[in-house]
């Protein structure tokens, strides 16, 4: 029991590493040096009637909660800024409009004041409701927005009990406000249901998910906490907005991006591929809501006047999280494709998703990555003069062998009728 508790609170604290951490920009000239403002991290603790089975080795969620709270607490840098905020602490009655107001911050965001935060957190009692979507849209506006790295770790035995509002919507609300906050999710023994929604809100906002059921699954995700720890912080990416035409679409360097298209949209951006350069693109679109069956998404490289040029496509039907596709063109051999000016060529993203609930905004979270490369060397195609000298051998060949064809059945037939 002693094992499973402190694997546990290893993956919590595995991921406040990551929360303090931060992540990079998207390219590595510009990574900064130092950070302007330390990152600010708001830890959310589900405190609703249910936290009180003891289903994890004999204990409590809330107890192991709490312990994984206060290593959490003493793992953290001492220039992280530190919010705690919990939902269903207060009000254990019947009276559901009520209840779903039940989230309030017990520890202001701020520099760590552990005994302060140890001591609030000790006083904690399973009692009511879960408002997780309420809980999630108020700990985003305790964290500000200030500019640094912002970071939720939502910590819920259960689904939200309270929609509206829902939580995947308010997650989608938060990512397209462009704001550099990511929403971590750990789930207490979750079933399919609650796994869905807390998976559905750290795709939203670029987050991880963790689950803590079994001791095989525990040590399972917590080995990929920490071959995850030891690499270098992922690339973040530069959020762009892209244009519904290719003459109003932002030029893009070489680099990594992050955007938002709604189902059925088409969304252009511009690249300047200089000769002898090779673009190579691709797009990966998240599934964060129920779509229809069979669906696909497209990358397609055109010039300003709509003239195709090579495309990408991927279908799905409906068993992935993401959808990619990429493509490559190279401007050395088919310059005359594009028009003089390099900003000739476009990337066009487009989908044929469907689904049977609202599809309006905000879109779903889309990555565009490009690169450009020194051209491909790749064998020559037969030139036309060498295409023609071979139809002109094929036709001599063809004559040939025809008029051999008819001199043996002539002679095939006249011995048949001798004989």
């Amino acid at each position: 029991m002693i094992h499973r508790k402190l694997s546990f609170v290893a993956a919590i604290g595995l991921i406040a590493a990551n929360v303090a951490l931060g992540a990079s920009p998207a390219r590595a000239d510009e990574v900064p040096e130092t950070r302007v403002e330390p990152p600010r991290v708001e830890l959310v603790l589900d405190v609703s009637g249910s936290m009180r089975a003891a289903d994890i080795d004999g204990a409590t969620r809330i107890s192991v909660a709490k312990q994984a709270f206060n290593d959490v607490v003493d793992a953290l840098p001492e220039t992280t800024q530190l919010g705690i905020r919990v939902l269903g602490a207060t009000y254990g009655g019947e009276n559901k409009k009520v209840g779903c107001k039940d989230t309030q911050q017990i520890v202001e965001v701020g520099p760590v004041n552990r005994v302060a935060a140890k001591n609030a957190i000790a006083t904690l009692k399973p009692t009511g409701f879960t408002p997780i979507g309420l809980a999630l849209r108020k700990a985003a506006e305790d964290l500000g927005d200030t500019g640094s790295v912002r970071r939720i770790v939502l910590i819920t035995d259960g689904e939200d009990t309270c929609t509206p509002p829902d939580p995947c919507t308010v997650a989608r609300e938060l990512a397209a406000q462009g704001t550099s906050l990511v929403v971590d999710t750990l789930g207490l023994t979750p079933d399919e249901k609650t796994r869905k929604q807390l998976v559905c809100i750290s795709t939203a906002t670029g987050g991880t998910y963790a689950a803590a059921q079994s001791e095989e699954e525990l040590t399972d995700r917590i080995q990929q906490l920490v071959d995850r720890a030891a690499q270098p912080p992922p690339v973040q990416p530069a959020t762009v907005a892209g244009a519904e035409d290719c003459t109003k679409a932002p030029m893009l360097a070489a680099g990594v991006y992050t955007d938002r298209e709604l189902i059925g949209e088409h969304r252009y951006y511009r690249v300047a591929v200089q000769p002898g350069q090779e673009l190579r693109a691709s797009v990966s679109i998240a599934l964060d809501r129920e779509l229809n069956r069979d669906y696909g998404v497209l990358l397609k490289a055109a010039t300003e006047n709509g003239r195709e040029l090579v495309r990408g496509v991927d279908a799905g039907s409906g068993r992935a999280d993401v959808l990619s596709t990429g493509l490559r063109w190279s401007g050395s051999t088919q310059e005359s494709e594009i028009s003089e000016k390099p900003e000739g060529v476009c990337l066009v993203v487009s989908n044929s998703f469907a689904s049977r609930t609202a599809a309006g905004a905000p879109g779903m979270p889309l990555e565009l990555s490009i690169d450009l490369v020194d051209a491909s060397q790749t064998p020559d195609a037969p030139g036309l003069g060498r295409g023609l000298l071979l139809l002109f051998v094929l036709a001599v060949a063809g004559l040939i062998a025809g008029v051999l064809a008819g001199w043996l059945t002539r002679w095939w037939v006249a011995t048949w009728r001798e004989n």
